[in-house]
């Protein structure tokens, strides 16, 4: 994990104050998106209805990606951790999506965040690394 944080504090580096993406990156994960991920968290990420309320199992509904959720809230090695390796209801991905392709996923649901959200959670990421 700690190679992860390092590759990504070098992506973050590389990118400056903007996003660590480049556009060409999020336009590869949009079909990732609606491939592996659509059927649970929307087209457009924006999650399952009542979203908030939680399942008679206890778990939660898949929350929105588009930055109307929570998603914000976590660093990017975490998004990267939950995606790979899954968490609650969700499957994990790792046999499935290399780690270039889930990078893509991420950058193409981080490129649908208002630049304010995405300000907010860079300050984030960086603190906790």
């Amino acid at each position: 994990m700690a190679a992860l944080v390092l590759l990504f504090g070098a992506v973050h580096a590389a990118q400056g104050a903007d996003r660590w993406f480049e556009p060409r990156h999020a336009a590869a994960g949009r079909p990732l998106f609606v491939q592996h991920c659509a059927a649970c968290h929307g087209q457009r990420g924006e999650g399952a209805p009542d979203w908030r309320r939680r399942l008679e199992d206890g778990s939660f509904p898949p929350p929105p990606l588009n930055g109307t959720g929570h998603a914000w809230h976590h660093p990017l090695a975490a998004l990267y951790a939950t995606i790979a390796t899954g968490q609650g209801r969700m499957p994990a991905w790792s046999s499935l999506l290399g780690r270039g392709e889930i990078l893509a996923i991420i950058a193409w649901f981080q490129s649908q965040w208002p630049d304010e959200i995405y300000a907010a959670w860079a300050r984030m990421d960086r603190a906790e690394r």
